[in-house]
């Protein structure tokens, strides 16, 4: 089903939930900003962040879910990093793809498979535990459920808890990519936007 303009996320200059002031900050505003800091240990203040503080109290929940999420999950980063990109790759956000894949790099994925996800296409070749990531993402994601086959594979390689965690990762940064392609959010100021968008 198409609705409406099909527009490109990331690349669309008009940016409807810019940056708040301090001076226009509400007092909860400011408190969920520090959360954040202190969670995160950081003074970067960006990215599906920045929309979500239109709403401090799900700013301060959604990004502490986050947190667990991306740097304390029960899946090895490589793997978590995965999941993300194929989640960003799903929704064509190209805020969180530049974000991750310079992460799942780091983490030890190979640029091919970088590279493929990008392209929409399965990566070949893929080791085991990154197959069984791959085909439970692109399953949920697409079928909107997963094959005992799957589920099987997922269950040996994470256990159950990883298997939440891989739903977790792919249901937040779901929720980041709608953020941020509903406010239009842009990309940082010296990227170049490399995802092409998927027809509808």
């Amino acid at each position: 089903m198409s609705v409406g303009n099909q527009e490109d996320p990331g690349v669309n200059p008009t940016d409807r939930m810019p940056p708040i002031s301090d001076a226009d900050m509400t007092t909860e505003q400011r408190q969920a900003v520090a959360g954040y800091a202190a969670t995160r240990n950081t003074s970067v203040f960006e990215g599906p962040f920045v929309p979500l503080l239109r709403s401090p109290e799900l700013l301060d929940r959604v990004q502490r879910v986050g947190e667990y999420l991306r740097y304390r999950n029960a899946l090895p980063r490589r793997l978590s990093e995965m999941a993300i990109l194929i989640a960003a790759r799903h929704w064509s956000q190209q805020f969180e793809w530049n974000v991750h894949t310079a992460d799942a790099t780091t983490a030890g994925l190979a640029d091919l498979i970088i590279t493929a996800i990008s392209e929409g296409r399965r990566p070949s070749p893929l080791e085991e535990d990154e197959a069984a990531v791959y085909d439970f993402c692109l399953e949920l994601l697409h079928n909107k459920s997963v094959s005992d086959a799957t589920y099987g594979r997922a269950l040996a390689l994470a256990g159950d808890q990883g298997v939440i965690d891989l739903v977790g990762l792919l249901g937040y940064y779901s929720l980041l990519a709608m953020v941020m392609n509903t406010a239009r959010t842009p990309i940082r100021d010296d990227v170049t936007p490399t995802l092409e968008r998927f027809p509808v």
